[in-house]
């Protein structure tokens, strides 16, 4: 999946940038809130991100920056989307690759996929997006939708190039 791709999941919406938000657990009641009211998710979401997310912690350690790829079963999920948090201060996550261990998380991506296979491949793009530094770094600096979409195009591009 491109990064262009992966730019047509996320949902303006449910977009946010120098968010101060105080705990992995508002920041899904923020999430939930949102999408409920717009028709993204059922009333079941909130429990079931919460409860899958101490089961499978989703943190990311990305040397001096945090990251999480919060989501749940398709079965709470209306109509697909990706949130994106990226927060002014960082919130505490355990890690997904040991659970004892807390990461400090500025950018989140909750996702909100109907389809498991979709999820597979959105969780991949997504680990390679945030396995580059430089669009990690440019990443915190974004304080608008627009700013998003133009990084994501950018980076795409830079990428296909590559290859």
């Amino acid at each position: 999946m491109s990064y262009e791709e992966l730019f047509n999941f996320l949902t303006p919406s449910l977009s946010f940038f120098n968010k101060k938000i105080a705990s992995k657990d508002s920041l899904f009641e923020d999430v939930y809130e949102y999408a409920l009211k717009q028709g993204f998710v059922t009333e079941e979401f909130l429990e079931k991100i919460t409860l899958r997310e101490k089961t499978f912690p989703t943190g990311i350690s990305l040397g001096n920056i945090g990251a999480a790829i919060p989501h749940t079963d398709a079965d709470y999920v209306k109509k697909e989307f990706i949130a994106v948090y990226v927060l002014d201060e960082p919130v505490v996550f355990q890690s997904m690759e040991d659970n004892t261990q807390d990461v400090l998380v500025t950018i989140v991506f909750v996702l909100g996929l109907r389809k498991p296979h979709s999820q597979l491949e959105m969780l991949q793009t997504l680990i390679a997006l945030l396995q580059d530094e430089k669009v990690i770094t440019k990443f915190t600096q974004l304080n608008s939708f627009d700013e998003l979409k133009t990084l994501l195009i950018e980076e795409g591009d830079q990428k296909d190039e590559k290859n």
